[in-house]
């Protein structure tokens, strides 16, 4: 089973994220977190593990206290230390031009998803995942 971890500060988007993936029986274990500083320290702890490494990272920009930017800062520099690629998704309500073409600048950023998240974002980015394989 595919291991996705979505770091964004609403629980109301958490749950959407969780219906969605019962409801269309999308086959992920999904761990939610509003702390991207504890989703790096676990990343850092088990860079070595493959088997405990999240496949995907659902990520949020603006977050209080330690946004999605922060995140990707501190994430380029772990990220070629992992032992697997770990695909990050940008899911944000901004439609910025400047955010989109920021969060190109990150090798580990493969797309960035509108909210609010839907099946069919949902599904594109699994069918993304499951060709690059």
């Amino acid at each position: 089973m595919k291991k996705l971890i979505f770091v964004d500060d609403s629980p109301l988007d958490h749950y959407i994220l969780k219906r969605i993936l019962r409801k269309h029986e999308l086959d992920y274990e999904v761990n939610c977190t509003s702390n991207g500083e504890e989703v790096l320290h676990f990343l850092e702890q088990h860079k070595w593990d493959r088997e405990l490494l999240p496949d995907v990272i659902l990520l949020d920009l603006y977050m209080p206290l330690f946004n999605g930017w922060e995140f990707l800062d501190k994430a380029q520099q772990l990220y070629n230390s992992l032992s697997k690629p770990v695909k990050i998704y940008i899911l944000s309500a901004s439609i910025d031009p400047l955010d989109i073409n920021r969060a190109k600048q990150f090798p580990a950023v493969k797309s960035f998803v509108f909210k609010p998240i839907t099946k069919e974002s949902l599904q594109k980015l699994v069918d993304e995942e499951m060709t690059a394989k």
